[in-house]
């Protein structure tokens, strides 16, 4: 597997966008009040991650464009978390107003960027260097597409991961196969679609079922068709325990 290009992976963000922006219109007061998917978060304080990481990534972009790096959130993890807790309790009208001001932050950040030829070889544009995960501005944007695309779903407001496309739920395979613990070998058998596996270890276990149920569960969230299943050596088993979900510091081994 592969992860999108640039040209597939824009118009994907500005899908992604979309889709946060229109559920964000609809929400009432007590609706950012209700609970999200996420334990102990409400609405509100998923909202108010969407627009922390749609600014954090924008930062990104904005300092890789005159060939500097910063990291990821002002203040790092800590100041994100403090973010967070304080705009959780705003009202909808607030939410509304940051939400769609840090995704057309963001966007106008990635709609700028240069075209892709030759940019790997000079570095620059989608292939300049950000300090999200020590990678390039094309991991940022990926990471953008999971963010958006997977929180949308934990809002809780009729996206839930059965909406999921296939080409992201592929690239969900590739990046959170991070998680498979090292004894372990997961043969992923999407429904009507070819096996592929993940992980390296001997314990082989073959994960059936719906491709975005396979890719909710890899995400840790709740598959929502109910056609999950797991086999060893052709018996029903449990799911194999996951690993956490790959940090998003600089990593100085292979994920």
């Amino acid at each position: 597997m592969t992860a999108p290009a640039p040209d597939e992976l824009l118009p994907a963000l500005h899908k992604a966008a979309a889709d946060v922006a229109a559920d964000v219109a609809r929400f009432s007061d007590e609706d950012v009040r209700a609970p999200s998917a996420l334990p102990g978060w409400t609405r509100g304080h998923v909202l108010a991650h969407l627009a922390g990481i749609s600014n954090a990534m924008a930062r990104q972009l904005e300092y890789a464009a005159r060939g500097e790096t910063i990291e990821l959130y002002d203040g790092g993890m800590d100041g994100r978390n403090k973010a967070i807790d304080m705009a959780a309790g705003h009202d909808a009208a607030t939410h509304l107003a940051d939400v769609t001001a840090a995704l057309a932050r963001v966007m106008k950040a990635f709609d700028a960027l240069p075209g892709i030829k030759d940019s790997s070889a000079h570095r620059t544009g989608w292939y300049a260097p950000i300090a999200y995960r020590g990678g390039v501005v094309l991991d940022g944007g990926l990471a953008l597409w999971r963010e958006l695309v997977i929180h949308t779903s934990d809002l809780l407001a009729g996206r839930g991961p059965e909406t999921w496309s296939r080409p992201f739920c592929e690239h969900l395979f590739d990046f959170l196969a991070a998680r498979v613990q090292p004894d372990d070998r997961l043969v992923l058998q999407p429904l009507g679609l070819p096996p592929l596996s993940i992980g390296s270890g001997n314990r082989s276990t073959v994960i059936s079922g719906m491709i975005t149920d396979i890719a909710a569960w890899l995400a840790g969230r709740e598959p929502t068709l109910g056609s999950l299943r797991a086999s060893a050596a052709a018996d029903g088993v449990d799911l194999p325990t996951l690993l956490p979900w790959p940090s998003g510091t600089p990593a100085t081994t292979k994920d």
